[in-house]
């Protein structure tokens, strides 16, 4: 499923255009990418928890010459866990 199919069933279910769906799902996670920018955990009820993972810095090997060892630097990224009631459904 695309973004553009995610706003046209968020539309058809809500009862409301297409531009209205796009205009709430773009809010959303705009919302959601600068809660996550500041080091915040954006908890939704039902459905899951985004949060900021800190990766460590490593030494990784080079696949194009292996013998070769670089430098990985640490990181943020983002995680998802996925709530009960979103993991009951799937299953």
């Amino acid at each position: 499923m695309t973004k553009q199919d995610l706003v046209n069933a968020a539309a058809a279910a809500a009862g409301v255009t297409k531009k209205d769906a796009q205009a709430v799902l773009d809010a959303l996670l705009d919302t959601i990418t600068a809660s996550l920018k500041k080091g915040e955990t954006v908890t939704i009820t039902g459905f899951g928890t985004f949060r900021v993972s800190n990766r460590a810095a490593r030494t990784g090997v080079n696949p194009r010459n292996p013998s070769e060892k670089i430098s990985i630097p640490a990181m943020k990224l983002p995680a998802f866990k996925a709530g009960k009631s979103l993991k009951d459904a799937v299953r």
